[in-house]
């Protein structure tokens, strides 16, 4: 149980790298073709806080991850089926089995009880969850320039091509620099009267998103870095002031005399802590 409303704003960059490739536009860095601006998607983030509890919990108790590559999810609610001693492959849904199902999965899955989950594939039906932890999309500060660069590659795959002899081409799209930002919130009513979220977990998100980078490096991503977590953190369950009031205090800006950033050096963080009555700040 969490007795604090939670909302947040997250900074992070990305240097010669591609943040999150868009698969419409040949993996191309994500971007808002009318402002030219970053996008990081929010299933983007997600995923590296979920392989972050993967790596670090490595299965304990409660930290089961269900979004990922490993089994069929219908096969995962079948589990929790059995696990309840409830009956399996029916093709009616029994509500009060589906609830128990849900628990289950609620208890033993960090990303359900955290993100939530559409559960109701299969026969074996563990409900819908909405999650009380949500991510916007994250969107850089100022806009951001895609540069295709130009790979080749020596080895061959096959013996067709190793008798061609060629140098094979290819290409490797790139921002030269982005500050992305991006603002959560975390529903204290949700949690307490759904999926049993608790503080522990509220304090396992803050340290996976201030890592998850760190977890996550390829050739692709190389320098990816968190600059800031901004927690606000309510007196109450519902809440002691509105997002907009609070996002405002997060203020970032270009340095004077540049046009082009190219570093997080290049912005200016100013942060209003004159907080409304009822709300903490917590800088992270």
């Amino acid at each position: 149980m969490i007795n604090n409303k939670y909302d947040f704003v997250f900074l992070f960059d990305c240097k010669n790298g591609n943040p999150n490739g868009d698969p419409d536009a040949g993996n191309e860095p994500r971007m808002n073709m009318e402002t030219g601006c970053g996008i990081v998607t929010d299933v983007c983030l997600k995923r590296k806080v979920r392989n972050y509890v993967d790596l670090m919990k490595k299965g304990e108790a409660g930290y089961n991850i269900l979004i990922k590559p490993d089994k069929p999810l219908n096969e995962k609610f079948k589990a929790a089926y059995q696990a309840e001693e409830l009956p399996v492959d029916k093709d009616k849904k029994n509500r009060d089995n589906e609830l128990k199902a849900r628990d289950y999965m609620c208890r033993n899955y960090f990303d359900v009880r955290t993100f939530g989950a559409v559960m109701s594939t299969g026969k074996n039906s563990c409900g819908i969850v909405r999650g009380p932890v949500q991510f916007s999309f994250a969107e850089s500060v100022s806009p951001i320039t895609i540069t295709n660069v130009t790979i080749t590659r020596q080895a061959k795959t096959d013996e067709e091509r190793a008798n061609k002899g060629e140098t094979e081409i290819g290409n490797k799209p790139i921002i030269a620099y982005g500050l992305y930002r991006m603002s959560g919130h975390i529903s204290a009513a949700l949690a307490n009267n759904t999926t049993g979220l608790n503080e522990e977990d509220v304090s396992l998100l803050w340290t996976a998103m201030r890592n998850m980078f760190e977890e996550d490096r390829s050739a692709a991503r190389p320098d990816m870095e968190v600059r800031g977590l901004y927690v606000f953190k309510h007196d109450s369950i519902y809440g002691n002031a509105p997002f907009y009031e609070l996002e405002n205090k997060v203020k970032v800006t270009l340095r004077d005399g540049i046009k082009a950033p190219h570093d997080f050096e290049d912005y200016v963080i100013t942060v209003d802590e004159n907080m409304p009555e009822g709300v903490t700040l917590l800088k992270m």
